[in-house]
Order: C-alpha cells, then structure tokens, then sequence
C-alpha cells in the first residue's frame, strides 16, 4: 500500500486571529477564547461543505484525483498536540512576547505596516471584526487571492474557506474583508456560482491546488499553520 500523504514543507507560517482574553479561554483552546458575544453574526459556519474530507489517502490517490484538480480536507494525517502546547496562549506570550511582530492588512492594494510587541498584539488588538475594515480577531480574514498550491492546518478554533478554480474568478472587491463579501456578495450569488466552502476543524488540513481562488473568515480562535509548495 502506498505511504500515507505527507505535506512537503517548503514554508510554514502560524497566524494569530483570535478575541484575546485575560484569564484564559475554554478548556482545551489553550488559553484562546472561542467565539463570544461580540463576534459578527455573519461569521457563522457554512449550512453544507461542499468539500470532501478523507482519512487514510494515500499518496496515489492524492497525486490523481486532487494535487492537481480539487481541494480536499484530510484528517488524522498528523498528531500535533506537542504543537498545540507550544502554541497555547501562555507558551506563546512566555516565548515571545517581547518579540516585535509586523501587521499588515491582509489585502491586495493596501501596504501599510505596522510593528509592535507580540504582547501588545494579543493583549490589545485581538477582538471582533468590523465588517467595514481589516482588523485581527473573530470575524477577519484574508479576502480571495491565488498563489502556488498549499495546505493549512488547524491547531486551535475554526476557519472557514471559499474556494473558486482557476477558470472562475470570484466577484469581489478587493479592498473590502471577507466578513463584507459574505454579508453583502454571498447572499445574491445563485448556487450555481457559489464556491466550493467548508470550515476547518482543529486537526483538519485542507490542500488547494496551484492557482485555486480562496479567501478565509475566522469563526472564533485561530491559530493554523500554512504550508506553501511553490
């Protein structure tokens, strides 16, 4: 039987978009708070995934029916737990909360830079998304790009994805959130020219292949990893 997929990391990158909160979260969230009252209503999960999760793919069945022609969720594909304490909210703040980090709205034509401490961040701008500007906690996003193929995975909260192919460019404005589109763009679309969405669970990777449309919304924490292969 052909080995178990394994992602080919070429760049790893782990993201922040959570409502920060003193005292910690629920549970098991690491010290991130979930979703809460302040969090935009529009940031909901979708009604139906549209696409298909798989356990136990091997690399063949990976190379022919998705690497290069659809998404796909796999699941159970690593165990990150030693990851996932790592990246709680105290282990991150003791390892680098002192460290500068630099902002940048997550969009096409704006470059505005921003540099504070990462303890500045998480204490200070981690909160609910306005749907009219780009900001860091529940509810933001990264309006619909394309690049090289890659694979993000969960390791705190939710994320949900759109995803459009290549040959089907999305209707959106590109200095406008994620969190606007869905509230003022999604409702109007017929089904027929809806994207393929879904939302991603903590332990969930999802791959897209090279040059797919996709833009993201922050249900409540995240924390994911994006691995990129080109």
């Amino acid at each position: 039987m052909a080995p178990r997929l394994r992602p080919l990391l070429l760049l790893a990158l782990w993201t922040l978009a959570a409502p920060a909160r003193l005292g910690g979260g629920e549970a098991g969230d690491g010290g991130w708070q979930r979703r809460g009252p302040g969090t935009p209503s529009a940031a909901v999960a979708e009604e139906r995934c549209t696409v298909e999760r798989r356990a136990d793919l091997t690399y063949a069945e990976f190379v022919q029916h998705y690497a290069f022609s659809r998404p796909v969720i796999l699941q159970g594909l690593t165990d990150n737990s030693r990851f996932r304490t790592l990246c709680s909210r105290e282990r991150l703040l003791a390892s680098f909360g002192n460290s500068v980090v630099r902002l940048s709205t997550a969009n096409t034509y704006s470059y505005q830079k921003v540099d504070l401490p990462f303890q500045d961040y998480v204490e200070q701008l981690l909160h609910p998304q306005d749907p009219t500007s780009l900001g860091n906690g529940a509810g933001s996003g990264v309006p619909f790009h394309w690049h090289g193929p890659g694979f993000s995975e969960v390791i705190y909260g939710r994320k949900r994805w759109f995803l459009y192919p290549p040959e089907e460019t999305p209707e959106f404005h590109p200095n406008k959130t994620t969190l606007a589109w869905l509230q003022d763009t999604y409702p109007a679309l017929a089904l027929s020219e809806r994207p393929l969405e879904c939302t991603i669970q903590a332990g969930e990777v999802l791959y897209f292949p090279d040059r797919w449309w996709h833009a993201t919304l922050n249900l409540d924490t995240s924390v994911f990893i994006s691995t990129f292969l080109s």
